[in-house]
């Protein structure tokens, strides 16, 4: 399982997952129609295990969050997972950073597992917590996500889906504070959103480039455009979740085949950095494992990238 530590750096910026927690999950019914028997050691005593998280970007002297785990809370969802969070403040703190340090939270989409820490009350699966939020976790940053995310939750067809935004503990208290990007929009320097629409309608991935220029290579945030390696060995599979499957499929693809990109994707258990290698109709996921730094410096992405 990812820890706190998990991190890369492209030149002068620092990308580091913050774990939160971690679900396991009912395989056939988050991937419906997959044979599992052809892909041995996907699955964790008949669960498909994945991790919740935020990924910490630094460069300069900004501290982004690109998204924010599944919150504070431990619960069954019937028929489909049991799931469990809140260390993000703690992943965060041993960072040495407060949310004060944080001047800005990009959401690549509003799925509940990746709003969780909004408030500073967690997140119910319908809606029906008894709390009332008294505020933004990380209140002194900008709250960044696409518009037709927002709409599609607030007042298109996401509005009654479960597994959506807490109207209350995360929609409620994101009223006008949130401010709206599209794709090729610069967050910070060497940071810029890209429309990655598919898996929701509004859904964004985070590109981490070296501002100096010295590397030619590039981080993707890819939110959950993936969220197990076994959807790059068989790139055609429909995740359950997925509200226009052919799309997400299509975005999926490209992403693949792009070359000089490491996927940071925050479900993967066995580390979440990693690139991709064409393997017959599908692709083979490869993690990185950097060499640990001497005296708690980040690790430098390998084979000369920086």
């Amino acid at each position: 399982m990812p820890q706190a530590a998990d991190r890369l750096t492209l030149g002068e910026t620092t990308i580091t997952y913050l774990v939160d927690g971690s679900g396991e999950h009912n395989p056939d019914t988050m991937l419906p129609g997959l044979d599992w028997a052809a892909h041995p050691g996907s699955l964790t005593d008949g669960h498909l295990v994945l991790t919740f998280g935020a990924f910490l970007v630094q460069t300069g002297d900004r501290n982004i969050l690109v998204d924010l785990g599944i919150g504070d809370l431990d619960m069954d969802i019937p028929g489909l997972a049991h799931v469990k969070g809140g260390r993000l403040l703690e992943s965060l703190a041993a960072e040495g950073l407060s949310p004060e340090d944080i001047d800005t939270v990009v959401y690549t989409h509003l799925h509940l597992d990746h709003i969780g820490w909004t408030s500073d009350v967690a997140p119910t699966l319908h809606g029906q917590g008894a709390n009332t939020p008294r505020g933004l976790t990380f209140a002194g940053a900008r709250h960044l996500m696409a518009e037709p995310e927002w709409q599609y939750w607030t007042t298109g067809e996401g509005a009654h889906e479960v597994g959506g935004p807490d109207p209350v503990a995360t929609l409620g208290p994101l009223l006008g504070a949130v401010d709206f990007v599209q794709g090729g929009d610069t967050v910070a320097l060497g940071v810029t959103v890209e429309d990655t629409a598919g898996h929701t309608p509004g859904h964004l991935a985070v590109v981490v480039r070296d501002p100096s220029g010295a590397s030619a290579e590039s981080v993707l945030i890819a939110g959950d455009i993936f969220h197990a390696p076994v959807e790059m060995a068989e790139p055609t599979c429909v995740f359950s979740t997925d509200v226009d499957p052919a799309q997400a499929r299509k975005v999926r693809n490209c992403i693949l085949k792009r070359p000089d990109t490491v996927i940071a994707a925050g479900h993967f258990t066995d580390g979440v950095f990693g690139r991709v290698t064409e393997a017959g109709t599908g692709y083979t996921w490869t993690p990185i494992r950097p060499v640990p730094p001497p005296h708690d410096q980040p690790a430098r992405l390998p084979s000369g990238s920086d």
